[in-house]
């Protein structure tokens, strides 16, 4: 009797990079890795989409479309080569209208896509029905999505077999089309028995024909039990990475899941071992100067309790050493559940996953529900779907109060289409304005990455990537984790340490006029006088300036904001400490910050 041949999708270019690098790796360096699991006999990758597409433009200085259209000439016309997509959300974090998500679908076809997963974080079937058209339309495989994890403890109501099936029912009543169905879970978090009785759970509905896969990470520690539950219950296909952006917050290593299945009946993608251990012999030295995050190679037992997808935990850990707060990591995770819990129980996945984070992050830093990051509130008041469950009543009403908006039913694709910024035709304008070529890619890059994407089709997004093999290094503390950030195009402003004194220094090409000015180091919760004139405004965390929204002169009372800096992929409020007059500003929109610097003066 012959071997139930099992698909398997390589998800290292993709979600490996993610989940370890958070995506941060330049397309020169892992192309002959590309060649190499194509010569071990691979031939259906994961090779864009999700956070990899943002983090080209945002991080590496490279076009994603650039990067798709070579990553095909490398593995040829035949190969299957899949994106993720996050329903309306697309590639981005917010909702997209009908014309973005129609041109990502459309760009995505033209680049070498053969299919698009898509998934939404709520499982609110709504938020798939438009996208899965889009998709169909321009000739892609359409891969429909469950997303899954498991609720901490004591949470109950949502993320059982009998949720999950109602979700697939739905889907299934939808006439949504699709060519595949996949159980999606993020975290990595959900129980071997679990997943058993949900794939036996749709293989019953869908019948044999469907094609039905499971992706999982290893964070949690029970990803091959997963896998192995999985195919034992009908499955017939699963996501696998190559090391050494394997296990940990990635996806299980294809030799050790090969080695997971041996004596039984499943055939994995007719792979040989020896070939594989080549592929990955190649990757490990196109990979060998980057900077591997602890964390990335670990599995916590905490993960449960929170639970923090892999592919966004060193994104955020990253951000934390650069903000220098990772020593409140294990805060945030602990923090994580009371936001899940109150937030309605949509899955720990990008988005979402950001927004849960995000609001962690704020109730540690600032205590509990002082502040609403702005994804989470918009989510609880239902701006991007129905949530699984009604989220609490009081923090509805408190997101309401904080960010000024109502609680909404109305479907997020009409709130979207009346969104000026979120038209073609806005990003044109602003094209035009920039003196950008116009085209398809450049309109929906704008789009999709906002500033950032405009700044990177200028010519002048910076280049970030953590490698060992350099000789910059941010500071002491990051240089003994062996971690050095090659910087290019470093224009801007930034802070340098002299004989343990800090200044803010600006640094411009040319013959610009330097300028170098003291940091003040009172802390951000008080306020000193300067010379008897007026009271200090601190930033409260280190991050960017991303908007002043006071002028000098402004009376303001105390509490009001006089200017919101970007931190964590968070909007922060900056409030005046008493009531007074602006007096005078420190600090420009766009400068880093440090936690505790001057930004405003108050008389």
């Amino acid at each position: 009797m012959s071997k139930k041949y099992i698909d398997i999708m390589d998800t290292t270019f993709r979600d490996g990079f993610q989940s370890v690098f958070g995506g941060r790796v330049l397309m020169n360096d892992f192309f002959p890795a590309v060649e190499a699991a194509k010569e071990a006999g691979i031939k259906h990758f994961e090779f864009g989409g999700g956070a990899r597409f943002q983090s080209l433009f945002f991080y590496l200085q490279e076009n994603a479309f650039d990067m798709m259209d070579k990553f095909r000439e490398i593995v040829g016309p035949d190969a299957n080569l899949q994106t993720l997509a996050r329903g309306i959300n697309t590639v981005m974090l917010d909702t997209g209208s009908r014309d973005l998500i129609d041109l990502h679908a459309k760009m995505f076809a033209k680049h070498g896509t053969t299919t698009i997963r898509n998934f939404d974080a709520l499982n609110d079937v709504q938020n798939l029905e438009y996208s899965a058209e889009c998709i169909k339309k321009y000739g892609l495989n359409h891969e429909v999505v469950v997303t899954l994890m498991d609720l901490p403890p004591g949470c109950v109501g949502a993320h059982d077999v009998a949720f999950y099936e109602k979700t697939l029912r739905q889907i299934l009543d939808s006439g949504i089309p699709y060519d595949s169905i996949c159980f999606k879970d993020a975290s990595g978090t959900s129980s071997p028995n679990k997943i058993f009785e949900t794939i036996k759970m749709a293989r019953k509905l869908v019948g044999e024909d469907t094609h039905i896969r499971l992706h999982t990470h290893e964070t949690a520690g029970v990803s091959i039990s997963c896998y192995l539950a999985a195919l034992d219950a009908g499955a017939d296909g699963i996501d696998l990475a190559a090391s050494p952006v394997s296990g940990g917050t990635s996806q299980p290593d294809i030799l050790t899941m090969m080695h997971a299945v041996k004596g039984m009946n499943y055939d994995l993608g007719g792979l040989e071992i020896d070939k594989i251990l080549k592929y990955e012999e190649v990757l490990n030295d196109c990979l060998k100067d980057y900077f591997m995050p602890p964390e990335a190679t670990q599995v916590s037992p905490l993960i449960p309790f929170s639970p923090m997808p892999g592919g966004a935990l060193t994104a955020n850990t990253q951000m934390m050493r650069d903000n220098g707060t990772l020593h409140k990591f294990p805060e945030v995770i602990k923090a994580m559940q009371e936001v899940v819990e109150k937030g309605g129980y949509g899955t720990s996945v990008t988005p979402v996953s950001q927004f849960y984070w995000q609001q962690a992050y704020a109730n540690v830093m600032f205590g509990p529900w002082k502040q609403i990051a702005p994804g989470y509130g918009k989510m609880v008041l239902g701006y991007f779907g129905k949530t699984p469950v009604e989220p609490d009543a009081e923090l509805v009403t408190l997101a309401a109060e904080k960010l000024k908006l109502e609680p909404t039913k109305e479907n997020p694709l009409d709130i979207s289409d009346r969104d000026e910024k979120k038209t073609m035709k806005y990003w044109e304008s602003r094209l035009k304005d920039e003196n950008i070529e116009i085209t398809e890619e450049n309109i929906f890059i704008a789009a999709a990455c906002d500033e950032k994407g405009i700044s990177f089709l200028k010519g002048n997004s910076p280049l970030s990537v953590r490698k060992n093999s350099l000789d910059i290094c941010e500071d002491d503390k990051d240089c003994k984790l062996g971690e050095k950030k090659v910087m290019g195009n470093a224009t801007g402003n930034y802070t340098v340490v002299v004989d343990g004194q800090k200044f803010n220094v600006t640094v411009a090409e040319g013959n610009a006029d330097i300028q170098v000015t003291p940091v003040q180091t009172s802390t951000a919760t008080q306020s000193a006088p300067i010379s008897g004139d007026g009271v200090e405004v601190g930033a409260t965390v280190s991050g960017n300036v991303w908007k002043i929204t006071k002028n000098v002169g402004d009376k303001v009372a105390k509490g009001e904001v006089v200017a919101i800096l970007e931190a964590m992929k968070m909007e922060i409020d900056v409030e005046a400490p008493v009531e007074g007059t602006i007096k005078s500003f420190l600090v420009k929109q766009s400068e880093a910050v440090e936690e505790g610097q001057v930004i405003a003066i108050i008389g």
